[in-house]
């Protein structure tokens, strides 16, 4: 099993304040890693970590390696639009912009440069299939897309990320805030992403993690506790404390 992600002594200080301690995780290529835990353990912000979104956060202090493809993302010539390109983000809120399904999708393919109007639109419609919701709105482009239910305009935050063609998807908590029909079919979507696509995703949702997700990374106050296939962690785990959050006495 190929990894395509590898932290090393991964640490983040807001501050002064070590918000992660430590951090070397292996993530396989072409597999859904879920990163489960309570509230404030890190989770997240490691999946920042994987992109560099927090460097947008004042004060913010990273030390040890973060390789994609063995390429170390915080080395001082990283070109970081490229970079998020390449490691692409959906966030827990839907998050389209406020203009046309069309526009939204191709956004990051004219930050990148292409103009070709025809390359633009095959990517626009791979992109809306790849994301289930072309059949949904291949009539409606032009249309606003927060116009879209919850669901849909997750969706289309899913499409505007595949349309770069990325090699790695985090996800934040994608379905926390849809309907549970809603969510159901992006988790579908995400199973079939993970065929062509590395996908990392944090939830709170167990039985998402257990339903969707190859591996499992079970984070406890900025340290990962235990890290194995989801079906050994939620089986037969090796920590007590896995065993305890899993059966939700405590978290």
């Amino acid at each position: 099993m190929k990894s395509i992600i590898k932290t090393e002594n991964l640490r983040l200080y807001y501050g002064k304040k070590e918000a992660l301690h430590g951090i070397s995780l292996e993530i396989p290529e072409k597999q859904i890693t879920a990163l489960i835990g309570p509230s404030g353990c890190g989770k997240s912000t490691f999946l920042r970590s994987l992109n560099r979104m927090n460097d947008l956060i004042d004060n913010v202090t990273i030390t040890g390696t973060v390789k994609i493809n063995d390429h170390d993302i915080y080395a001082p010539k990283t070109d970081i639009v490229k970079l998020r390109q390449d490691v692409g983000m959906v966030f827990q809120q839907p998050n389209p912009f406020s203009f046309s399904i069309y526009e939204n999708v191709s956004f990051g393919l004219k930050l990148a440069g292409i103009t070709d109007k025809e390359e633009i639109d095959a990517r626009v419609e791979e992109s809306l299939k790849q994301a289930a919701i072309w059949e949904v709105v291949k009539d409606r482009l032009n249309d606003n897309a927060q116009g879209l239910s919850g669901g849909q305009q997750q969706r289309i935050c899913i499409a505007r990320v595949l349309a770069t063609r990325p090699e790695v998807i985090l996800m934040d908590e994608p379905t926390s805030a849809l309907d549970p029909i809603s969510a159901s079919q992006i988790e579908e979507t995400m199973i079939k992403l993970s065929q062509d696509y590395t996908i990392v995703t944090v939830t709170h949702n167990m039985q998402q993690a257990s339903r969707i997700s190859d591996m499992t990374a079970l984070f406890v106050a900025g340290k990962v506790v235990e890290y194995d296939e989801t079906s050994t962690i939620f089986m037969n785990p090796k920590e007590q404390v896995t065993s305890d959050y899993i059966n939700g006495i405590f978290g």
